[in-house]
Protein backbone atom coordinates (compact mmCIF):
# COMPACT_ATOMS: atom_id res chain seq x y z
CA UNK A 1 0.00 0.00 0.00
CA UNK A 2 1.34 3.26 -0.97
CA UNK A 3 1.55 6.03 1.28
CA UNK A 4 1.07 9.71 0.55
CA UNK A 5 2.15 13.15 1.44
CA UNK A 6 -0.60 15.85 2.19
CA UNK A 7 0.61 17.31 -0.95
CA UNK A 8 0.51 14.52 -2.98
CA UNK A 9 -3.02 13.55 -1.82
CA UNK A 10 -4.35 17.15 -2.56
CA UNK A 11 -2.71 17.19 -6.00
CA UNK A 12 -4.35 14.28 -6.84
CA UNK A 13 -7.32 15.85 -5.73
CA UNK A 14 -7.21 18.22 -8.18
CA UNK A 15 -5.86 16.05 -10.97
CA UNK A 16 -8.85 14.14 -10.60
CA UNK A 17 -11.16 17.00 -10.42
CA UNK A 18 -9.96 19.20 -12.94
CA UNK A 19 -9.59 15.93 -15.38
CA UNK A 20 -13.84 15.16 -15.26
CA UNK A 21 -15.38 16.41 -18.51
CA UNK A 22 -18.50 17.59 -16.61
CA UNK A 23 -16.99 19.18 -13.13
CA UNK A 24 -14.19 20.67 -15.88
CA UNK A 25 -17.42 22.53 -17.69
CA UNK A 26 -19.62 23.18 -14.61
CA UNK A 27 -23.11 25.61 -14.28
CA UNK A 28 -23.79 26.64 -11.13
CA UNK A 29 -26.42 28.91 -9.22
CA UNK A 30 -26.63 30.33 -5.94
CA UNK A 31 -26.10 33.13 -3.41
CA UNK A 32 -23.05 35.02 -3.54
CA UNK A 33 -21.74 35.41 -0.01
CA UNK A 34 -18.67 37.47 1.02
CA UNK A 35 -17.11 39.30 -2.00
CA UNK A 36 -13.71 40.72 -1.83
CA UNK A 37 -11.47 41.98 -4.18
CA UNK A 38 -7.20 41.63 -3.72
CA UNK A 39 -5.21 44.14 -4.40
CA UNK A 40 -3.48 41.56 -6.75
CA UNK A 41 -6.91 41.56 -8.90
CA UNK A 42 -8.26 38.75 -7.97
CA UNK A 43 -12.05 37.77 -6.41
CA UNK A 44 -12.85 35.46 -3.67
CA UNK A 45 -16.34 34.75 -2.47
CA UNK A 46 -18.52 31.66 -1.47
CA UNK A 47 -21.52 30.82 -3.54
CA UNK A 48 -24.30 28.81 -1.41
CA UNK A 49 -27.64 27.73 -1.15
CA UNK A 50 -29.57 26.27 1.98
CA UNK A 51 -27.89 22.97 1.95
CA UNK A 52 -24.09 23.62 0.78
CA UNK A 53 -21.25 26.69 0.44
CA UNK A 54 -18.70 26.30 -2.06
CA UNK A 55 -15.72 28.95 -2.40
CA UNK A 56 -14.92 30.55 -5.37
CA UNK A 57 -12.53 32.70 -7.17
CA UNK A 58 -12.56 35.16 -10.29
CA UNK A 59 -8.73 35.78 -11.31
CA UNK A 60 -7.45 39.04 -12.73
CA UNK A 61 -7.09 38.07 -16.49
CA UNK A 62 -11.31 36.96 -16.37
CA UNK A 63 -12.06 40.62 -14.82
CA UNK A 64 -10.11 42.38 -17.86
CA UNK A 65 -12.09 40.00 -20.61
CA UNK A 66 -15.54 40.58 -18.82
CA UNK A 67 -15.72 44.00 -16.74
CA UNK A 68 -19.09 43.46 -15.74
CA UNK A 69 -18.11 40.55 -13.72
CA UNK A 70 -17.79 42.11 -10.44
CA UNK A 71 -21.15 44.00 -10.27
CA UNK A 72 -23.11 40.93 -10.16
CA UNK A 73 -20.62 39.46 -7.28
CA UNK A 74 -22.18 41.84 -4.39
CA UNK A 75 -23.65 40.08 -1.10
CA UNK A 76 -26.18 38.41 -1.68
CA UNK A 77 -27.24 38.96 -5.80
CA UNK A 78 -28.63 35.22 -7.20
CA UNK A 79 -25.92 34.53 -10.18
CA UNK A 80 -25.58 31.67 -12.34
CA UNK A 81 -21.34 31.54 -12.77
CA UNK A 82 -19.21 28.91 -14.66
CA UNK A 83 -16.17 27.49 -14.54
CA UNK A 84 -14.01 24.79 -13.41
CA UNK A 85 -14.03 22.97 -9.90
CA UNK A 86 -10.59 22.73 -8.73
CA UNK A 87 -8.78 22.58 -5.09
CA UNK A 88 -6.58 25.32 -3.56
CA UNK A 89 -3.75 23.29 -2.06
CA UNK A 90 -2.08 25.60 -0.23
CA UNK A 91 -5.82 25.28 2.34
CA UNK A 92 -7.21 21.74 0.58
CA UNK A 93 -10.29 23.57 0.07
CA UNK A 94 -12.48 22.65 -2.70
CA UNK A 95 -13.00 25.75 -4.89
CA UNK A 96 -15.18 26.84 -8.37
CA UNK A 97 -12.20 29.03 -10.93
CA UNK A 98 -14.72 31.15 -12.26
CA UNK A 99 -14.79 32.30 -15.90
CA UNK A 100 -18.28 34.11 -16.52
CA UNK A 101 -21.07 35.39 -14.20
CA UNK A 102 -24.85 36.26 -15.02
CA UNK A 103 -27.44 37.15 -12.57
CA UNK A 104 -29.64 33.85 -12.10
CA UNK A 105 -32.86 35.77 -13.73
CA UNK A 106 -31.24 35.62 -17.32
CA UNK A 107 -31.58 31.63 -17.80
CA UNK A 108 -29.30 29.21 -18.37
CA UNK A 109 -29.14 29.65 -22.10
CA UNK A 110 -28.65 32.76 -22.33
CA UNK A 111 -25.83 32.70 -19.80
CA UNK A 112 -24.16 30.02 -21.79
CA UNK A 113 -25.27 32.03 -25.02
CA UNK A 114 -23.46 35.18 -23.38
CA UNK A 115 -20.31 33.61 -22.10
CA UNK A 116 -19.50 31.77 -25.64
CA UNK A 117 -20.06 35.35 -27.01
CA UNK A 118 -17.46 36.90 -24.87
CA UNK A 119 -15.37 34.10 -25.66
CA UNK A 120 -14.76 34.13 -29.25
CA UNK A 121 -15.26 38.40 -29.42
CA UNK A 122 -12.06 38.08 -27.26
CA UNK A 123 -10.67 35.55 -29.67
CA UNK A 124 -11.20 37.15 -32.69
CA UNK A 125 -13.87 35.71 -34.62
CA UNK A 126 -15.92 38.87 -34.88
CA UNK A 127 -13.46 41.24 -36.03
CA UNK A 128 -15.14 43.37 -38.86
CA UNK A 129 -11.54 43.64 -40.17
CA UNK A 130 -11.41 39.77 -41.02
CA UNK A 131 -14.73 39.61 -43.54
CA UNK A 132 -14.42 39.27 -46.51
CA UNK A 133 -16.65 40.90 -49.18
CA UNK A 134 -19.19 38.67 -51.32
CA UNK A 135 -18.77 38.12 -55.14
CA UNK A 136 -19.98 40.68 -57.21
CA UNK A 137 -21.11 37.99 -59.81
CA UNK A 138 -21.20 34.40 -58.41
CA UNK A 139 -21.20 31.45 -60.55
CA UNK A 140 -21.91 28.66 -57.47
CA UNK A 141 -23.70 29.38 -54.44
CA UNK A 142 -23.78 26.77 -51.57
CA UNK A 143 -26.21 26.09 -49.00
CA UNK A 144 -26.55 24.83 -45.96
CA UNK A 145 -30.01 23.88 -44.98
CA UNK A 146 -32.45 21.27 -44.60
CA UNK A 147 -33.31 19.88 -47.70
CA UNK A 148 -36.83 19.68 -46.32
CA UNK A 149 -38.32 22.58 -45.22
CA UNK A 150 -39.21 25.78 -47.70
CA UNK A 151 -35.98 27.60 -46.71
CA UNK A 152 -34.35 26.45 -49.78
CA UNK A 153 -36.95 26.52 -52.54
CA UNK A 154 -37.30 30.45 -51.37
CA UNK A 155 -33.81 30.91 -51.47
CA UNK A 156 -33.74 29.10 -55.05
CA UNK A 157 -37.08 31.11 -56.21
CA UNK A 158 -35.20 34.70 -55.47
CA UNK A 159 -31.41 33.48 -56.98
CA UNK A 160 -33.77 32.28 -60.47
CA UNK A 161 -35.37 35.62 -60.28
CA UNK A 162 -32.35 37.97 -59.91
CA UNK A 163 -29.40 36.25 -61.44
CA UNK A 164 -30.52 32.97 -63.27
CA UNK A 165 -26.60 32.62 -64.41
CA UNK A 166 -26.21 30.90 -61.13
CA UNK A 167 -25.85 27.38 -60.28
CA UNK A 168 -27.65 26.25 -56.97
CA UNK A 169 -25.87 23.41 -54.45
CA UNK A 170 -27.81 22.46 -51.15
CA UNK A 171 -25.88 20.65 -49.11
CA UNK A 172 -28.42 19.25 -46.74
CA UNK A 173 -28.53 19.52 -42.93
CA UNK A 174 -30.46 19.29 -39.55
CA UNK A 175 -31.14 22.75 -38.65
CA UNK A 176 -32.11 21.61 -35.15
CA UNK A 177 -31.73 19.14 -32.34
CA UNK A 178 -28.96 17.30 -31.00
CA UNK A 179 -27.57 16.43 -34.88
CA UNK A 180 -28.16 19.66 -35.82
CA UNK A 181 -23.94 21.71 -35.20
CA UNK A 182 -21.81 18.54 -36.41
CA UNK A 183 -24.47 18.38 -39.67
CA UNK A 184 -24.34 22.11 -39.80
CA UNK A 185 -20.44 21.80 -39.77
CA UNK A 186 -19.81 18.90 -41.79
CA UNK A 187 -22.17 21.01 -44.81
CA UNK A 188 -19.92 24.07 -44.09
CA UNK A 189 -16.97 22.03 -44.68
CA UNK A 190 -18.32 20.00 -47.90
CA UNK A 191 -18.94 23.18 -49.94
CA UNK A 192 -15.64 23.80 -48.87
CA UNK A 193 -13.90 20.80 -50.08
CA UNK A 194 -15.75 21.37 -53.60
CA UNK A 195 -13.03 24.16 -54.38
CA UNK A 196 -15.51 25.83 -56.94
CA UNK A 197 -18.03 27.51 -54.72
CA UNK A 198 -18.40 31.54 -54.91
CA UNK A 199 -20.19 31.86 -51.79
CA UNK A 200 -22.01 29.78 -48.76
CA UNK A 201 -25.79 30.79 -47.35
CA UNK A 202 -26.14 28.76 -44.08
CA UNK A 203 -30.14 29.34 -43.09
CA UNK A 204 -32.98 28.16 -41.20
CA UNK A 205 -36.60 29.73 -40.52
CA UNK A 206 -37.80 30.86 -37.57
CA UNK A 207 -38.20 29.51 -34.32
CA UNK A 208 -38.10 29.43 -30.70
CA UNK A 209 -34.75 30.12 -28.89
CA UNK A 210 -34.17 25.86 -28.38
CA UNK A 211 -34.87 25.28 -32.20
CA UNK A 212 -32.37 28.21 -33.13
CA UNK A 213 -29.90 27.10 -30.71
CA UNK A 214 -27.57 24.90 -33.12
CA UNK A 215 -26.45 27.99 -34.52
CA UNK A 216 -25.04 29.11 -31.07
CA UNK A 217 -22.65 25.73 -30.19
CA UNK A 218 -18.85 26.95 -30.81
CA UNK A 219 -18.18 23.73 -32.99
CA UNK A 220 -20.21 25.79 -35.87
CA UNK A 221 -19.05 28.72 -35.08
CA UNK A 222 -16.08 27.97 -35.85
CA UNK A 223 -17.01 25.80 -38.11
CA UNK A 224 -18.15 29.62 -40.26
CA UNK A 225 -14.91 31.15 -39.41
CA UNK A 226 -12.49 28.50 -40.61
CA UNK A 227 -14.44 28.66 -43.72
CA UNK A 228 -12.36 29.67 -47.03
CA UNK A 229 -15.82 30.71 -48.98
CA UNK A 230 -17.41 33.57 -47.49
CA UNK A 231 -20.30 32.78 -45.56
CA UNK A 232 -24.06 34.67 -44.75
CA UNK A 233 -25.83 33.61 -42.28
CA UNK A 234 -29.49 33.58 -42.47
CA UNK A 235 -30.76 32.53 -39.70
CA UNK A 236 -34.76 33.02 -38.33
CA UNK A 237 -36.05 36.19 -38.31
CA UNK A 238 -34.51 39.66 -38.66
CA UNK A 239 -34.49 40.16 -34.79
CA UNK A 240 -32.94 36.79 -33.78
CA UNK A 241 -28.82 36.83 -33.25
CA UNK A 242 -26.94 33.64 -33.19
CA UNK A 243 -23.19 33.47 -32.63
CA UNK A 244 -23.57 32.45 -36.18
CA UNK A 245 -24.49 35.54 -37.18
CA UNK A 246 -21.55 37.26 -35.37
CA UNK A 247 -19.01 35.19 -36.91
CA UNK A 248 -20.18 35.12 -40.63
CA UNK A 249 -18.87 37.63 -42.99
CA UNK A 250 -22.73 38.77 -43.46
CA UNK A 251 -25.51 38.49 -41.76
CA UNK A 252 -28.89 38.54 -43.37
CA UNK A 253 -32.13 39.07 -41.76
CA UNK A 254 -34.22 36.15 -43.93
CA UNK A 255 -33.42 33.70 -46.14
CA UNK A 256 -34.83 35.16 -48.49
CA UNK A 257 -32.34 38.53 -48.12
CA UNK A 258 -29.67 36.41 -48.37
CA UNK A 259 -30.11 35.49 -52.10
CA UNK A 260 -31.13 38.88 -52.61
CA UNK A 261 -27.57 39.96 -50.96
CA UNK A 262 -25.55 36.87 -52.97
CA UNK A 263 -26.97 37.52 -56.34
CA UNK A 264 -27.22 40.78 -58.19
CA UNK A 265 -30.33 42.10 -59.62
CA UNK A 266 -30.21 41.37 -63.18
CA UNK A 267 -32.47 44.60 -64.34
CA UNK A 268 -29.90 46.64 -62.45
CA UNK A 269 -27.06 45.22 -64.73
CA UNK A 270 -28.69 45.44 -67.37
CA UNK A 271 -29.21 49.45 -66.72
CA UNK A 272 -25.84 49.56 -65.21
CA UNK A 273 -24.56 48.21 -68.33
CA UNK A 274 -26.81 50.21 -70.66
CA UNK A 275 -25.58 53.57 -68.92
CA UNK A 276 -22.11 52.93 -69.02
CA UNK A 277 -22.48 51.99 -72.74
CA UNK A 278 -23.95 55.66 -73.63
CA UNK A 279 -21.51 57.30 -71.41
CA UNK A 280 -18.95 55.19 -73.42
CA UNK A 281 -20.31 56.12 -76.63
CA UNK A 282 -20.14 59.82 -75.24
CA UNK A 283 -16.69 59.81 -74.24
CA UNK A 284 -15.43 58.05 -77.80
CA UNK A 285 -17.55 60.58 -79.54
CA UNK A 286 -16.36 63.30 -77.48
CA UNK A 287 -13.03 62.20 -77.88
CA UNK A 288 -13.21 61.47 -81.92
CA UNK A 289 -14.07 64.91 -82.04
CA UNK A 290 -11.22 66.60 -80.05
CA UNK A 291 -9.02 64.12 -82.32
CA UNK A 292 -10.41 65.11 -85.44
CA UNK A 293 -10.22 69.01 -84.94
CA UNK A 294 -6.49 68.13 -83.58
CA UNK A 295 -5.78 66.16 -86.71
CA UNK A 296 -7.07 69.40 -88.73
CA UNK A 297 -5.26 71.80 -87.05
CA UNK A 298 -1.73 69.57 -87.35
CA UNK A 299 -2.44 69.36 -90.79
CA UNK A 300 -3.11 73.00 -91.56
CA UNK A 301 0.13 74.08 -89.37
CA UNK A 302 2.33 70.88 -91.31
CA UNK A 303 0.84 72.54 -95.02
CA UNK A 304 1.97 76.27 -93.46
CA UNK A 305 4.86 74.68 -92.49
CA UNK A 306 5.84 72.62 -95.64
CA UNK A 307 8.26 72.88 -97.94
CA UNK A 308 7.86 74.52 -101.74
CA UNK A 309 8.62 70.68 -102.97
CA UNK A 310 7.96 71.84 -106.60
CA UNK A 311 10.31 74.74 -106.52
CA UNK A 312 12.99 72.36 -104.87
CA UNK A 313 12.63 70.42 -107.68
CA UNK A 314 13.16 73.01 -110.35
CA UNK A 315 15.91 74.52 -108.19
CA UNK A 316 17.22 70.70 -107.84
CA UNK A 317 17.25 70.49 -111.81
CA UNK A 318 18.69 73.79 -112.18
CA UNK A 319 21.74 73.20 -109.99
CA UNK A 320 22.51 69.79 -111.80
CA UNK A 321 22.17 71.26 -115.49
CA UNK A 322 24.52 74.12 -114.23
CA UNK A 323 26.96 71.48 -112.64
CA UNK A 324 26.88 69.32 -115.89
CA UNK A 325 27.93 72.55 -118.35
CA UNK A 326 30.63 73.57 -115.57
CA UNK A 327 31.90 69.62 -115.25
CA UNK A 328 31.62 70.19 -119.49
CA UNK A 329 34.03 73.08 -119.25
CA UNK A 330 36.45 71.44 -117.08
CA UNK A 331 36.22 68.32 -119.31
CA UNK A 332 37.11 70.37 -122.42
CA UNK A 333 40.20 72.45 -120.64
CA UNK A 334 41.54 69.48 -118.83
CA UNK A 335 41.58 67.53 -122.40
CA UNK A 336 43.21 71.07 -123.88
CA UNK A 337 45.87 70.81 -121.50
CA UNK A 338 46.58 67.14 -121.97
CA UNK A 339 47.00 67.58 -125.34
CA UNK A 340 49.68 70.37 -125.59
CA UNK A 341 51.49 68.48 -122.47
CA UNK A 342 51.20 65.49 -125.35
CA UNK A 343 53.10 67.65 -128.15
CA UNK A 344 56.31 68.49 -125.44
CA UNK A 345 56.22 65.42 -124.48
CA UNK A 346 56.60 64.34 -128.13
CA UNK A 347 58.98 67.68 -128.87
CA UNK A 348 61.27 66.06 -125.88
CA UNK A 349 61.05 62.52 -127.26
CA UNK A 350 64.60 61.64 -128.31
CA UNK A 351 63.26 59.58 -130.93
CA UNK A 352 62.47 62.45 -132.44
CA UNK A 353 66.22 63.63 -132.07
CA UNK A 354 67.25 60.47 -133.43
CA UNK A 355 64.78 61.19 -136.70
CA UNK A 356 65.94 64.44 -137.03
CA UNK A 357 69.84 62.92 -138.09
CA UNK A 358 71.26 63.34 -134.41
CA UNK A 359 73.15 59.94 -132.85
CA UNK A 360 73.44 59.07 -128.86
CA UNK A 361 76.87 57.55 -128.27
CA UNK A 362 76.75 54.90 -125.27
CA UNK A 363 79.96 53.24 -123.45
CA UNK A 364 79.03 50.80 -121.26
CA UNK A 365 75.92 50.77 -121.27
CA UNK A 366 76.11 55.14 -120.41
CA UNK A 367 75.92 57.86 -122.85
CA UNK A 368 78.51 59.59 -123.33
CA UNK A 369 77.92 63.60 -122.47
CA UNK A 370 82.20 64.69 -122.87
CA UNK A 371 85.17 63.96 -124.93
CA UNK A 372 86.86 63.24 -121.04
CA UNK A 373 84.85 60.31 -120.84
CA UNK A 374 86.25 58.56 -124.00
CA UNK A 375 89.80 57.66 -124.97
CA UNK A 376 91.47 56.81 -128.07
CA UNK A 377 90.69 52.80 -128.43
CA UNK A 378 87.61 52.85 -126.26
CA UNK A 379 84.51 50.50 -128.05
CA UNK A 380 81.47 52.40 -128.16
CA UNK A 381 77.72 51.95 -129.64
CA UNK A 382 76.75 54.67 -131.75
CA UNK A 383 72.43 54.41 -131.64
CA UNK A 384 70.82 56.05 -134.77
CA UNK A 385 67.16 56.41 -135.67
CA UNK A 386 66.44 53.54 -136.76
CA UNK A 387 68.91 51.28 -134.79
CA UNK A 388 72.71 51.26 -133.69
CA UNK A 389 75.95 50.12 -134.41
CA UNK A 390 79.47 49.41 -132.65
CA UNK A 391 82.32 51.83 -133.16
CA UNK A 392 85.84 52.44 -131.89
CA UNK A 393 87.89 55.90 -130.98
CA UNK A 394 90.56 56.64 -133.39
CA UNK A 395 91.94 59.58 -131.63
CA UNK A 396 91.64 62.06 -128.54
CA UNK A 397 88.98 64.42 -129.40
CA UNK A 398 89.17 68.25 -129.18
CA UNK A 399 87.29 70.59 -126.52
CA UNK A 400 85.06 73.03 -127.85
CA UNK A 401 85.38 76.64 -126.65
CA UNK A 402 82.06 78.04 -124.69
CA UNK A 403 81.35 80.39 -127.49
CA UNK A 404 82.66 78.17 -130.48
CA UNK A 405 85.87 79.85 -131.25
CA UNK A 406 89.23 78.29 -131.46
CA UNK A 407 92.24 78.29 -128.87
CA UNK A 408 94.13 81.60 -128.54
CA UNK A 409 97.46 79.96 -129.53
CA UNK A 410 95.48 78.79 -132.79
CA UNK A 411 96.85 75.48 -132.46
CA UNK A 412 94.10 72.78 -132.50
CA UNK A 413 93.53 69.32 -131.39
CA UNK A 414 92.67 66.95 -134.12
CA UNK A 415 89.56 65.38 -133.51
CA UNK A 416 89.05 61.93 -132.24
CA UNK A 417 88.22 59.77 -135.26
CA UNK A 418 85.52 57.53 -134.79
CA UNK A 419 85.63 54.59 -136.89
CA UNK A 420 82.94 51.79 -137.19
CA UNK A 421 84.16 48.18 -136.37
CA UNK A 422 82.99 45.37 -135.69
CA UNK A 423 83.12 43.70 -132.68
CA UNK A 424 83.87 40.15 -132.21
Amino acid sequence: MRILSVSQAVAYLRELLESDLVLGDVWISGEVSGPRTLPSGHTYFEIKDAGARLSGVVFRATHLRQRRLIDYLTQGSQVIIHGKLSVYEARGELQVVVDFVQPEGVGLRHAQYERLRLQLEEEGLFDPARKRPLPAFPRRVGVATSASGAVFHDICNVLRRRWPLVEVVLAPTPVQGDMAPLGIVAAVETLNALGDIDVIIVARGGGSVEELWAFNEEPVARAVFGSIVPVVSAVGHETDFTICDYVADLRAPTPSAAAELVAPDRFQVERRLRDYTYTAAAISQRSLTRDASSVVSLIERAARGAVDVERLRQRLAELARLGLHAFSVQETKRREQLRRCQVQLTALDPQATLNRGYAVVHKGGRVVSSIAEVASGDGLVVKVADGGFPARVAAPGQRRARNGSVPRNGATKPDASVQPVLFP
